[in-house]
């Protein structure tokens, strides 16, 4: 089986949840026997050269870029809002991108062609003009969701007003181009759930990311670990954003000033100046780290304060799969099907965040035998070989029908 693999992000480095989810998939389905072709939207806000792609991480038979200007300014912005067009849209349309994926399908024949998010829905007809192939959309967020939960908790009128209209553009979109897709690849229940509910009537099947144990080493908490508190996460991407701000401003400034043992570390790429500023001289903010699993392994519990997003957290997963106690919200935790004060710690609001990590410092034990749990839960929900089965005999079930 030949695949064509469109992202919209480098498979690679593996410190955010798009390029993980891409990654883990393509290594599955090679093992499964296929053979993947990767064409990347290689941005100006998320640019990797392909140069520096180790071997080790490339399972592709030929990787293709295609460089593209999308970085997010106030005039473009205004010029799409003039325009009535979606800017969060806009910034993923390529005339030259369109004609490197003609010329793969023109001189390549592909069994299956995969996009990774919605925002290449653009391309759609491309493909059909040029390959019989099956065309999947493998989604790894309701995107309007996503942003329908930012715009309710953005407190700046004039923000809230823009996101709305923004997002209302985002949702036609994403209805509208879900079935001009063969084959629907969600990466939760819910979301699945959420496609149906919009209209979608081909295929679909529910597909999480999957992990392999073998790349996460386990390394147990020692005695003060619980004392120990990180955070790590693209911070150019708003719903992390909010959810750290909210934490530092309605949680931390109190554990804090209350407990001069505690430590709590921040990492996430593109990290802007003001969230340094925000954290003040309490925390340690490192901006993007060159290991994010030895980064989440230095420390005891994960916070993963989410109040927007959709779809599964992929850092919540790894600080699972890494033996650490993750703390997150019923939004962090969604389509992941595991029992809370189990396998992870559930907090919603200030008053909650507060008592569970209270929790963990006086219960080290405790908080490590739930790290422990959580690793096996990852082992036996999240198998990367499982996962990657289940995608490739989809394919073959088209291919055979």
């Amino acid at each position: 089986m030949k695949i064509l693999l469109i992202t919209k992000k480098f498979p690679y480095p593996l410190t955010e949840g798009e390029p993980i989810a891409i990654n883990y998939l393509a290594k599955s389905l090679v093992q499964c026997g296929a053979e993947v072709d990767l064409l990347v939207m290689n941005t100006s806000k998320h640019f990797f050269d392909p140069e520096n792609f180790p071997k080790a991480q490339n399972f592709f038979r030929e990787v293709h870029t295609v460089s593209v200007p999308n970085h997010i300014t106030l005039t473009g912005a205004m010029k799409s809002l003039l325009a009535g067009k979606s800017y969060i849209l806009d910034r993923f349309k390529s005339n030259e991108f369109s004609r490197k994926i003609a010329e793969l399908l023109s001189s390549n024949k592909y069994d299956a062609v995969q996009m990774e998010t919605v925002y290449l829905a653009h391309y759609t007809n491309v493909v059909r003009a040029e390959s019989k192939a099956i065309l999947s959309l493998r989604t790894h967020n309701v995107e309007h969701r996503i942003w329908e939960r930012v715009t309710s908790i953005s407190h700046n009128p004039i923000k809230k007003w823009y996101l709305k209209n923004q997002n209302r553009q985002l949702r036609e979109f994403e209805v509208q181009a879900l079935n001009q897709f063969d084959l629907l690849i969600a990466i939760t229940q819910p979301d699945m759930d959420i496609f149906r509910s919009l209209g979608y009537a081909k295929q679909g099947i529910v597909a999480p990311v999957g992990i392999d144990l073998s790349e996460y080493p386990e390394n147990e908490m020692g005695a003060d670990s619980a004392k120990r508190l990180c955070f790590i996460g693209a911070l150019d991407w708003m719903p992390n954003q909010q959810g750290l701000v909210w934490f530092l401003e309605r949680v931390w400034q109190k554990l804090s000033s209350t407990n001069k043992e505690l430590q709590f570390q921040i990492a996430g790429k593109n990290t802007p100046d003001w969230v340094r500023q925000k954290a003040g001289e309490s925390a340690t903010v490192h901006g993007e780290v060159p290991d994010a699993k030895a980064f989440i392994q230095g420390h005891g519990i994960l916070v993963a304060p989410l109040f927007s997003g959709s779809g599964i957290k992929i850092k919540v997963l790894e600080g699972m799969a890494l033996g650490r106690v993750v703390i997150t919200t019923e939004i962090g935790a969604e389509g992941i099907p595991a029992i809370n004060g189990q396998h992870l710690l559930i907090a919603n609001n200030a008053e909650e965040f507060e008592r569970q990590l209270n929790w963990c410092f006086e219960n080290p034990a405790a908080a490590a035998k739930i790290g422990k749990q959580a690793r096996s839960f990852i082992q036996h929900s999240f198998d990367l070989s499982e996962i990657g089965k289940q995608v490739y005999t989809a394919y073959k079930s088209n291919l055979n029908s």
